[in-house]
């Protein structure tokens, strides 16, 4: 079975690639990160019948939002961090009932944080450590587990194009990189690392200063996996083909094989 990652930076802008990706990549559960949508405006019809028949979805107007979309059945939905309070839609997770067992599946819009120092980074930093104690008790309940999203963070130097001069910035400071750590620690995989991957693997491009074209980019879209499912792993690929549409979301999909 294939899980897909996807920040689509708004589902009404990118509905038709949505549609477009998943009918030449048929994978069996689609979450996507930044619908930038309420639930009511959710294009379930058209989702539905391109062959994701059960979604779980969690909006809000102008920002945010993810959704998990399946072609399994989907059961004991939880809408972001249990103990965390957060005005934000930025996780949903639910368990897939799959042919090959249960996996619970928690699909994140992680926090930007803007800069160092900012109120908004100190948010990001308590929302980490929110969100590692919600992980912790998952994993307890769940051992076949799959987190995975828009991380907004490049956990090494070679997930930056310029390491040395994005040092201690966003998504490069040693805080996000420590809390990245901490996730692996309590008993993940970063899926895409068990695997040889090409030099300059990123899955996110700036729109500006032609940031495609001369592969400026940072791979801060991850799926990690608990250890019982790691020894299912087939492969993990950034499918950078979407990037290159007309209008596209400035995110590629990451595609984890089961």
């Amino acid at each position: 079975m294939k899980i897909t990652t996807w920040n689509v930076n708004s589902l009404t802008a990118r509905l038709q690639h949505v549609l477009d990706w998943t009918a030449a990549n048929p994978v069996d559960v689609l979450c996507l990160q930044e619908l930038k949508l309420t639930d009511d405006k959710f294009p379930l019809d058209a989702i539905r019948e391109h062959g994701y028949p059960h979604c779980a979805v969690f909006g809000q107007k102008t920002y945010n939002g993810v959704a998990i979309m399946s072609r399994h059945p989907v059961r004991d939905v939880v809408k972001n961090i249990v103990g965390f309070e957060d005005d934000n839609s930025r996780v949903i997770s639910a368990t897939l009932d799959t042919p090959e067992g249960a996996i619970r599946v928690v699909n994140g819009y992680f926090v930007n944080g803007q800069a160092p120092g900012t109120e908004k980074f100190d948010y990001k930093m308590s929302w980490l450590r929110g969100l590692r104690d919600y992980i912790r008790s998952e994993l307890e309940h769940h051992p076949r587990l799959v987190l995975l999203g828009d991380f907004n963070i490049a956990p090494e130097d070679r997930d930056s194009f310029d390491p040395e001069g994005l040092r201690e910035t966003i998504h490069h400071t040693t805080e996000e990189r420590d809390h990245f750590r901490k996730l692996l620690e309590l008993g993940l995989v970063d899926s895409f690392r068990l695997f040889e991957q090409p030099e300059k693997s990123y899955s996110w491009w700036d729109y500006r200063m032609l940031g495609y074209q001369k592969n400026r980019g940072l791979r801060i879209d991850h799926v990690l996996v608990s250890e019982a499912l790691k020894p299912s792993v087939k492969g993990c690929a950034i499918d950078r083909t979407p990037r290159k549409w007309k209008q596209p979301s400035d995110h590629a999909p990451v595609t984890v094989d089961l």
